[in-house]
């Protein structure tokens, strides 16, 4: 876990190994969420990038009677 400062503009820094783990760019949009007693910053992807990321996901479960 990193620790960042908030500017006094409300502007925090994402550190570099956060960026680069995450594959982060300038002017890349991020959605921001308030959950509980904290934030959370999930990246926007754009949907060509998202083809094949659930590739080999285990699709063999049961589901509840009334969601057939």
């Amino acid at each position: 876990m990193e620790s960042v400062k908030i500017s006094p503009k409300y502007q925090v820094v994402i550190p570099r190994k956060v960026r680069d783990s995450l594959n982060l760019s300038p002017g890349q949009r991020v959605q921001v969420i308030q959950y509980n007693n904290r934030i959370e910053l999930i990246p926007e992807r754009d949907i060509s990038t998202m083809k094949g990321f659930l590739k080999g996901i285990n699709t063999e479960f049961s589901r509840e009677e009334d969601r057939l």
